[in-house]
């Protein structure tokens, strides 16, 4: 057999193994959210094949600390019920429950995205409870790995010198504008500065692991309608950024924010129209 058939088939092979061997780990990973399913949800029935809820994430992460997920959860037209929480989950994280969020009025569809850090490959999944109680989940498996351990961006003088600080600015068709305008616009992005520090990342200079400091709540409100509030953990990025949907009514948009610490941000936004 010529030297360049040998080596095609060989080529193949490996291939065809690496497919399978990536496949029987996902199909595996699934014995970890058997497990944590209770502890998160009871016994509580979830659909996990519901058309209502999306979840995008990349199925290969450029960086396990900062990756992007998109949900989408949107209620057919007739259906009177509405969207009351989101809790995003990464199954082999150390914490795995990331975030919940509880949304305010009356939310037939939503769109909301954020970044996470992923420990190792893990299924990422976003359950909606909806105002009848019923659950819907969407998962994405991510292959990413060191997320929750990897070396934060600033050191932590520098990161402390701007904890805190928000931007509040809009979206539109993707691309980032001034918030003031978002009159028709109906996504925001808010990010907060803060090391969100996981307690598993090492200070390169002590080589002592430095303690979790990390974003726990976040409320969000416009006028004194609430538009969500966020009980968030170490999962959360870096300088946490959440992209979100609401009904822009022109009142001022005001955020509260506290972290593990102690310490209190707020923010506000007065938009046109």
């Amino acid at each position: 057999m010529p030297h360049r058939i040998r080596l095609l088939l060989a080529v193949a092979l490996f291939s065809a193994l690496a497919v399978s061997a990536a496949a029987a780990q996902e199909a595996g990973a699934d014995a970890t959210w058997t497990s944590l399913k209770p502890d998160v949800f009871g016994e509580r029935a979830i659909r996990d094949d519901s058309p209502l809820i999306q979840l995008t994430a990349p199925v290969r992460a450029e960086d396990a600390a900062l990756v992007p997920i998109s949900v989408e959860v949107a209620l057919p037209a007739g259906d009177t019920r509405t969207v009351k929480k989101l809790t995003l989950i990464v199954d082999e994280n150390p914490a795995p429950v990331a975030a919940t969020f509880t949304f305010g009025g009356e939310r037939h569809d939503l769109t909301l995205g954020t970044r996470l850090r992923v420990n190792s490959y893990s299924y990422i999944r976003a359950i909606a409870e909806l105002s009848d109680g019923e659950l819907h989940m969407g998962e994405r498996f991510v292959k990413a790995s060191g997320g929750c351990s990897a070396p934060a961006m600033k050191d932590e003088e520098a990161a402390l010198k701007s904890i805190g600080q928000m931007k509040l600015r809009l979206v539109k068709d993707g691309q980032m504008g001034d918030a003031t305008k978002a009159n028709r616009v109906s996504q925001l992005q808010l990010m907060i500065r803060h090391p969100n520090y996981s307690g598993l990342q090492m200070d390169q200079i002590t080589r002592l692991y430095i303690p979790a400091k990390f974003v726990d709540a976040i409320e969000v409100k416009q006028g004194d309608e609430l538009v969500f509030s966020m009980e968030g953990g170490i999962s959360l990025s870096e300088d946490p950024a959440i992209q979100f949907s609401y009904e822009p009514s022109g009142k001022e948009i005001h955020v509260d924010a506290a972290d593990t610490d102690g310490r209190r941000f707020e923010g506000e936004l007065k938009p046109a129209g």
